[in-house]
């Protein structure tokens, strides 16, 4: 399963859009995490230039008006991995499958991320907040 971090991502921008100056803390108790989990994230968004916090003053606020922000702004913000699918490591080159799987594979695989961040370049935070509070 990918992880959960740009479902967090989303989650804790849609917080702060709604509720300028919302805390870790507050966002924890809604993300149900831990407030570090949420300063971790926050922090990468923040590296990333979507959020911004001013020493002294707790939360975060956004950088641009969310209908400025797609979730593959988002995306690039916190994913660790640069590709969604990697090959394993080392397949056996004597053998007639592990020879050619990463050729085989590479192809599919960079056609399913740029679909992807395709489809997240197409919708932005605020498209996710008008469904939210439908």
């Amino acid at each position: 399963m990918i992880n959960t971090r740009l479902s967090v991502a989303i989650h804790i921008m849609s917080l702060i859009a709604t509720y300028p100056r919302i805390s870790s803390t507050e966002i924890a108790t809604s993300v149900t995490t831990n407030p570090v989990v949420i300063r971790r994230i926050s922090s990468e968004l923040k590296k990333a230039a979507l959020v911004t916090a001013q020493v002294g003053i707790s939360g975060f606020s956004l950088t641009r008006d969310p209908k400025d922000i797609t979730l593959l702004d988002i995306y690039k913000a916190v994913n660790i991995e640069k590709e969604l699918f990697s090959i394993h490591e080392k397949p056996n080159p004597a053998c007639p499958v592990g020879k050619k799987i990463q050729g085989t594979l590479d192809v599919t695989f960079k056609n399913v991320q740029l679909a992807m961040e395709n489809e997240l370049n197409n919708k932005t935070l605020q498209a996710v907040m008008d469904d939210l509070f439908i």
